[in-house]
């Protein structure tokens, strides 16, 4: 070990003529205010504060930016662990002399650690990489400012020229990395082939919304601002505790054949209750995202009341699948004639093992202590104490820790699952983790942090058209993040039709006046 640290040692990069006819050339430069403006520039991105400010500018807004400003945030941890704690200390070099440049432009206080690599080069590179990723606008303009910040190093004299290529190098270099464990989504909605049969709803008419104030953040009611953007609608508001499904079939039955479509304002508990009504009574959905995640909303391409007003008003939509699981009681295979199988819906996923347990336990604690606490207390809990769970899949029996039904092929593939490229694909995403290998949890967390969860034979995936699952023991199932049911039998495939769900074709948008601005 300490032959291989003097090995490294020796690598260390001396300063070369290039650098040092750089910083000559800096150095005769005649005073002007552009020595005020990089000392300023570089004191403000001194920790990456810098960066993070305009992180949490960027994430004001949902959408592409709030992602970008997540990713920025990540790969400048990454970059700044990399080049200070790891390349500075391995590659020592030491930086220009404070007489080479004339006092008016140095740092009061210059920093004494290593010069190479350059930690705000590496920290700005990769905020601007990790934000164009996902955002390439919002990363152009960017570009610019993390040059500078960058060229400002060599103004001031803290580094050589090579010392900010080399930190700009491994900024661009980590961002780019974290699309393997965070892909990037190349559009912003998923896939689907349109429907020309839905009907426009003006203002609303023929429209019964179903509410839910308790989905999203604490004292805010949707229901006000959909009143004011659609006046001719029907909103139901959900009480606590309220049958959703019960509500919203009352109000159409009480419309006399004048309800021409069903819509969810809240998270994706809500809209799937709706869209297993709306399939019932062959109605389109519109959504209406208030929840706390609203991970269908966003697969549909949905973000906000605007663009569901837009989708009605001109009357487009896309089809979409609609999952659906039956719950029979006992584990026979052979069952009674007289066994009552119970049906659900689901937008998003289902699983069985340890997620719908943590699920119930954040359900429990979360009046208490509020959603994030007690999901971050449910999920300790589980990784703890979760058992392994004996699945019959396909005819062969598995032990699992956990097992994932997607509605839809979920990317990406081999890691976790995280958006849909098409809504319509007719197909179910199965996924599982092996429990009957040893340290299987422990193998299957290495290969998740290192991008390689598909390659181990911890993790198994399948795409089917229809799935039985029969257990050894009853066990709980969750369907859009909400336990449901507890059957020791599950069949899970897609319904029969997809439901049509409001969402306007950006192509045909002709930029003409909107009737509500919000």
């Amino acid at each position: 070990m300490c032959e291989w640290f003097r090995r490294v040692g020796r690598l260390r990069p001396g300063v070369n003529p290039v650098d040092r006819a750089i910083s000559h050339v800096i150095a005769r430069r005649a005073p002007s205010r552009l020595d005020a403006a990089m000392k300023s520039l570089t004191t403000a991105a001194n920790h990456s504060v810098l960066w993070f400010l305009l992180a949490g500018i960027l994430a004001a807004r949902k959408g592409a930016t709030r992602k970008a400003a997540l990713r920025g945030v990540l790969a400048i941890a990454g970059a700044s662990g990399i080049a200070n704690a790891l390349l500075k200390p391995l590659l020592p070099r030491r930086r220009p002399a404070a007489g080479e440049l004339p006092a008016h432009r140095t740092l009061p206080d210059p920093p004494t650690s290593s010069a190479f690599p350059s930690g705000h080069a590496a920290s700005a590179a990769a905020f601007a990489t990790a934000v164009a990723l996902e955002s390439p606008r919002v990363g152009l303009a960017l570009a610019p400012l993390a040059g500078a910040v960058a060229y400002s190093r060599v103004h001031v004299g803290v580094h050589w020229g090579s010392d900010v290529v080399a930190g700009a190098a491994v900024g661009s270099a980590i961002a780019l990395a974290t699309r393997r464990w965070w892909p990037v989504r190349r559009s912003d909605e998923a896939r689907a082939r349109p429907v020309d049969a839905v009907p426009p709803l003006p203002k609303g008419e023929g429209l019964v919304m179903v509410a839910n104030p308790f989905a999203g953040d604490p004292g805010v009611d949707p229901a006000t601002e959909i009143e004011t953007a659609l006046p001719a609608a029907r909103v139901l508001r959900v009480a606590d505790g309220g049958a959703i499904d019960d509500q919203l079939e009352q109000a159409i039955a009480a419309g006399d054949g004048t309800v021409r479509a069903v819509g969810a304002a809240g998270g994706d508990g809500t809209a799937a209750a709706v869209a297993a009504v709306a399939s019932r009574y062959d109605l389109p959905l519109v959504l209406v995202p208030a929840g706390t995640l609203n991970h269908f909303a966003r697969d549909v391409g949905v973000y906000d009341l605007q663009e569901a007003l837009d989708a009605t008003t001109v009357g487009e939509a896309v089809a979409v699948d609609l999952g659906l699981v039956q719950a029979h009681p006992g584990t026979d295979p052979d069952p009674p004639s007289g066994e009552v199988i119970r049906t659900r819906y689901f937008l998003n996923t289902a699983s069985i093992g340890s997620y719908p347990e943590l699920v119930r336990l954040r359900e429990r604690w979360q009046r208490r202590w509020g959603k994030w606490p007690a999901f971050a207390a449910a999920l300790i809990t589980v990784l703890r104490r979760s058992e392994r769970v004996e699945v019959k899949i396909a005819d062969e029996w598995h032990l699992v820790w956990f097992l994932f039904v997607g509605n839809g092929t979920y990317h990406p593939r081999g890691m976790v699952p995280a958006w849909r490229p098409s809504l319509d694909s007719g197909l179910l995403d199965v996924r599982w983790l092996r429990a009957d290998l040893r340290f299987s949890r422990i193998r299957a967390f290495l290969a998740l942090a290192l991008g390689a969860l598909g390659h181990s034979r911890v993790y198994a995936q399948r795409e089917v058209d229809h799935l039985d699952v029969e257990l050894r023991m009853p066990a709980m199932l969750a369907t859009d993040g909400e336990v449901v049911e507890e059957a020791g039998r599950y069949t899970f495939r897609v319904a029969a039709r997809p439901i049509p769900v409001y969402r306007r074709d950006e192509q045909n948008w002709t930029g003409r006046d909107r009737p509500y601005l919000g």
